[in-house]
């Protein structure tokens, strides 16, 4: 997309990225936090036309049900899978993310979630994770109600697993967690998604 990306290019300046936080559910305020702390520009995305001009794309941690819901209510969903599927828009699913990106919701990663698959609220825990592509030592990640991957695709990479359940996963510029990158003092799978960002706004 013109204009899009982190700055970068030999002596060229860019404004900085624009990323849409979906907004109708969940724990948005605190990607927009970590986001904007790592110096990208931030969207809160209820409408279709807050889709317009965004760079990348995050989908919170919350209730999948409740957010699904509104997202047909907006009128989002063909707008997100364009956006996602055919301009490849890089895009990270936290949590309730990662369910919202599987087969039986948006249908745009070839996974499927089982949802709160590590016990409800009162078996939230939280876990160090060797995650492929992350340096400097095991991301701790925080588990709410989280699901797993319970099936994928060839297409999909595991990243990170628990008790040997997949919690983590790529496809394309599409990354998936099951806990709560937004929680807690590591920004590191931010960062991963911001380079992928600026890598997707590169000249070829």
């Amino acid at each position: 997309m013109a204009g899009a990306g982190l700055n970068g290019g030999a002596g060229v300046e860019r404004e900085p990225a624009l990323i849409g936080v979906l907004a109708l559910q969940g724990d948005f305020a605190a990607h927009a936090r970590v986001l904007s702390g790592l110096g990208a520009r931030v969207r809160e995305v209820r409408t279709v036309a807050d889709l317009e001009g965004v760079h990348g794309l995050v989908i919170p941690g919350g209730e999948s049900t409740t957010m699904m819901l509104g997202v047909e209510r907006e009128g989002l969903a063909e707008p997100l899978r364009r956006l996602v599927s055919e301009l490849e828009i890089p895009t990270l699913g936290s949590c309730a993310g990662l369910i919202m990106l599987d087969r039986d919701h948006l249908g745009l990663m070839d996974l499927s979630a089982q949802r709160n698959a590590f016990g409800r609220q009162v078996r939230s825990f939280e876990s160090d994770l060797d995650v492929r592509g992350i340096e400097g030592g095991p991301v701790h990640a925080v588990f709410i109600r989280a699901p797993w991957i319970a099936e994928y695709g060839p297409q999909v990479e595991i990243l990170a697993t628990v008790d040997g359940h997949p919690v983590a996963a790529r496809q394309g510029r599409m990354l998936a967690v099951a806990f709560h990158t937004e929680l807690g003092e590591d920004t590191r799978l931010h960062e991963l998604f911001l380079d992928s960002v600026a890598a997707a706004a590169s000249p070829c």
